[in-house]
């Protein structure tokens, strides 16, 4: 496929390595010089230093012949105002805008095809929420991400020494075959997508697909506690706490919200019935000890400051608190965060990243999340009907060597697969693969007869 991306900031730079390690051609715009020296110094892709806004900068970048642009600069004026011009230019150029700010996703008819034309908008904030929510539903979790609509859950979780996982071959757990599968071994900077006999240690990060409805009792089984959250503590009052805080204002969890500057408090108390507000500094050992950290089931750091929030998050641990998550910017940070004891991270940029990601996949991808260490994907897909994984056993099909389906869900029915699972069209696959291979899954899943 060819590719503009403008911007060239976190988003925009992870997003053209992703894709050109993939085989894809990429071209980046940027107006800061310093970004496109990043870009044309460390990725095998075209920067050109100027605005999407340009339409001179966009035909040259080969807009015209572009099958797809993503907009992710940090302005959401510049980047609807890029896809405005894109679809001047290219009437039938897929338009991916990163948009922050919900007061433009609320005008329905700002993205219409009449308008902007903008085929996906990104709103990193909400991903970021869902994921937050989703990770208290499982404390004992690292990670953890809905697919399907909710119906399958993967789950991260770290090996420990005492686990019922710890030093056994995957062909062991009989037990467990057609409740959960393994799809992928975090080892270190290392991803295995494991086969039967692979062994599993301690300190590895697991993740296995779980049925939703079966998953107290699965997760019994392998050794995760799937108590609910009763006691939340978010600290930082801004756009992502306070969306944190309105989605929990109903449930029956606990929550308070911890916020230094007076004027956000009083707004926060407007809006929020039940969540209580505190004027105070989460970085306070006295107040966090006042509030009694001890008994708090998930400390939410996700203050606009990333070191204020590892900070906090580490004093919240040393203080008692059963879990953390902390917001963090800067990718490049991400694998440092557990070996300086971070439960859980969250990140806008990831969140982009991940949603963004799955636009641009060709054959019908429908979602797509990067896993930990960024070198594994889980991939949601359906199967169409002349694809070469179809109306085959599965040990059969050509699979990729790094890449196996985790789930099949054909209507109501879900099937964690075995070899003889067949796989019938218009099933939802769960797969999991290296980023490596993901080239040679798309054609794999791809209907052969739209390319002729």
């Amino acid at each position: 496929m060819k590719i503009i991306i403008a911007g060239a900031g976190e988003v925009g730079f992870h997003i053209a390595e992703r894709l050109s390690e993939e085989g894809h051609d990429v071209s980046l715009i940027d107006k800061d010089a310093q970004h496109v020296k990043r870009v044309s110094e460390g990725l095998d892709v075209q920067a050109f230093l100027g605005s999407g806004t340009s339409p001179r900068m966009l035909k040259q970048t080969g807009i015209l012949e572009a099958d797809l642009l993503v907009a992710a600069t940090d302005s959401d004026e510049t980047n609807l105002m890029t896809c405005l011009m894109a679809k001047s230019l290219n009437p039938y150029l897929i338009k991916v805008a990163r948009v922050r700010n919900e007061e433009y996703l609320q005008e329905g008819e700002l993205f219409s095809k009449d308008l902007l034309g903008i085929d996906h908008a990104i709103n990193p904030q909400s991903e970021m929420v869902n994921s937050i929510q989703s990770i208290m539903e499982v404390p004992a979790a690292s990670e953890v991400i809905d697919f399907v609509g909710g119906r399958i859950k993967l789950i991260g979780f770290f090996v420990t020494e005492d686990s019922p996982f710890a030093n056994r071959q995957l062909l062991s757990f009989s037990e467990l075959r057609g409740r959960i599968l393994v799809g992928a071994i975090v080892r270190g900077e290392r991803v295995v997508i494991p086969r039967g006999e692979d062994l599993i240690r301690p300190g590895d990060l697991v993740y296995v697909v779980v049925k939703t409805t079966e998953i107290d009792q699965t997760l019994e089984a392998i050794g995760i506690k799937g108590k609910t959250s009763r006691r939340v503590i978010i600290v930082g009052g801004g756009q992502t706490g306070t969306a944190l805080a309105k989605r929990l204002d109903q449930t029956k969890i606990n929550v308070k919200i911890i916020e230094k500057d007076d004027a956000k408090c009083g707004k926060l108390s407007e809006v929020l019935d039940h969540v209580v507000v505190i004027n105070g500094d989460g970085t306070d050992k006295n107040l966090l000890e006042e509030e009694n950290i001890r008994d708090v089931d998930f400390l939410v750091a996700v203050t606009a400051d990333e070191a204020t929030n590892i900070l906090m998050s580490l004093l919240a641990k040393g203080l008692g608190v059963k879990k953390t998550i902390t917001r963090i910017s800067r990718l490049s940070y991400l694998p440092l965060m557990s070996a300086i004891g971070i439960d859980t991270v969250v990140s806008p940029r990831l969140s982009a990243v991940k949603a963004i990601l799955q636009h641009i996949r060709p054959g019908k991808i429908i979602s797509v999340a990067p896993l930990k260490g960024e070198h594994a994907e889980a991939i949601e897909a359906e199967a169409l009907e002349t694809s070469d994984i179809v109306n085959t056993p599965l040990s059969k099909v050509k699979m990729p060597k790094d890449a196996i389906v985790g789930a099949i869900v054909r209507g109501e029915e879900i099937i964690i697969p075995r070899g003889d699972s067949i796989i019938r069209p218009k099933d939802r696959l769960f797969i999991f693969s290296i980023q490596e291979v993901v080239p040679k899954l798309e054609k794999l899943l791809t209907v052969k007869l739209e390319y002729f």
